[in-house]
């Protein structure tokens, strides 16, 4: 990596540490160390939520305007101010307001550091790059939530303030840490690109006529409803209700699917990085499937308690498999797809898809999961099956090395231990210009 993206890397990592010491407590501490509640809870992550889908729409135009580092930097100020303010909030108009700034200064850092990285990498760099991102935002969050969980006490609303405190410096060191980097202005601005060829206009409609990215925003849509949007709702209330796991399982579960990420990494980086990326998502959904099989083992197989709380980590842990393999292969694709003059409003379209999933998710899984034991994991079996179908036909809209980046690093290989004697070959049909990309 280059000192650029070392420093963007490092400021990733030490927001999601301070992001790690409260995201955890955030209900337990409004609900009952504020005494605001379980419905004021409720309401400040939803406003949490919210504030993401109202900002989201307009970040990346902003970002494709001005650039990333302004907007990185106003997110992380934004999101500083609202964790300060949620550690001193007293009252349930506080903790709203709070929690509308911490959210949409946390949404609008996403597609900011998503742009800076695509800024810094190339096509056949930035599958590692991603990866690397992926890998060291979940070690910030492991080990801040594990640090978090020896400082906070109930009885002392002092040591959740000292949390949030924490998370605020964080924010601005990551604001520091970025306003030292220099990133590298794209050569080209092409054209916006509709259906892999150059168009005019820009903005939603072209996007909109982009098939590929479209298919991709459904896909990724599936991806998060039926993972990310079951984590700490549908899937907790199944484990406790019909499996019988003791609530403290749950942290035990998202440490495994933690650990897994962290240990796996960079193995399975070296599998799929060579690999079709529509080939490499589609084997995530079969994972996942049998993650969910392995959960309805848990809950309805009528084993001992002890094989069902072994199952039901190892479903969490399955699913941290799954997710390692996805960071290397569908935020590089996303910008892969993107015209260089749009890559922040690509990157912020996806992180706008990512949150109405996580929105959706609970308010679909949460219920289900509490109550239809049977029909939540037949749904979610059929979903992460629809991700293997989605996936395989996301492959055929793809160029072969928008699909397979590791093409385009052999080809500039031969080419340059061609021998000057060989007789000039024409580059393959399907290899894209920078104005052609998409």
């Amino acid at each position: 990596m280059g000192a650029a993206m070392r420093r963007i890397q490092a400021g990733n990592a030490l927001s999601a540490f301070g992001l790690g010491f409260t995201v955890p407590y955030l209900y337990v501490y409004v609900a009952q160390v504020r005494h605001l509640g379980a419905s004021t809870a409720g309401a400040v992550l939803a406003v949490f939520a919210l504030a993401a889908l109202v900002v989201l729409p307009f970040t990346g135009r902003v970002i494709d305007r001005r650039g990333p580092l302004p907007v990185l930097v106003t997110g992380a100020v934004l999101a500083s101010m609202g964790a300060l303010a949620m550690g001193l909030s007293w009252s349930v108009t506080t903790a709203v307001l709070s929690a509308a700034l911490l959210g949409a200064g946390t949404a609008v850092m996403q597609p900011a550091l998503a742009t800076m990285i695509v800024w810094c990498s190339t096509p056949s760099t930035r599958t590692r790059a991603f990866a690397t991102q992926f890998f060291l935002a979940n070690l910030g969050l492991g080990v801040g939530g594990l640090i978090g969980g020896q400082i906070v006490d109930e009885s002392r609303p002092g040591s959740f303030t000292l949390l949030f405190c924490v998370e605020a410096a964080m924010f601005l060191v990551l604001a520091a840490i970025a306003a030292t980097v220099r990133l590298p202005r794209p050569t080209a601005m092409p054209r916006a690109v509709k259906n892999g060829k150059n168009a005019e206009g820009g903005g939603v409609r072209t996007m909109l006529g982009h098939r590929a990215m479209v298919q991709l925003c459904v896909l990724g849509f599936v991806v998060f409803f039926a993972c990310y949007g079951q984590f700490e709702s549908g899937l907790a209330a199944y484990g406790t209700e019909a499996a019988g796991i003791d609530p403290s399982t749950l942290g035990i579960a998202l440490a495994a699917n933690t650990a897994v990420i962290v240990v796996a990494q960079f193995v399975v980086l070296r599998l799929v990085e060579r690999r079709r990326r529509s080939r490499v998502i589609s084997a995530v959904g079969l994972i996942w499937a049998l993650a969910w099989l392995v959960a309805g083992f848990a809950g309805l197989g009528h084993g001992s308690r002890t094989m069902a709380t072994a199952a039901f980590i190892s479903t969490y842990a399955l699913f941290g498999l799954g997710e390692a393999m996805l960071s290397p292969t569908v935020a590089p694709l996303v910008a892969d797809l993107a015209p260089e003059s749009m890559v922040g409003q690509y990157n912020s379209a996806f992180a706008l898809v990512k949150q109405l999933a996580l929105a959706v998710g609970p308010a679909v899984g949460g219920p289900m999961g509490a109550t239809l034991h049977g029909p939540y994991i037949v749904t979610f079996v059929l979903f992460s099956l629809g991700i293997t179908v989605l996936a395989l036909r996301l492959g055929r809209r793809l160029t072969p090395v928008q699909d397979q980046p590791s093409l385009l690093s052999a080809s500039r290989l031969v080419a340059r231990h061609r021998p000057e004697t060989a007789e000039p070959v024409p580059a393959p049909a399907h290899t894209p210009t920078p104005a052609s990309v998409g």
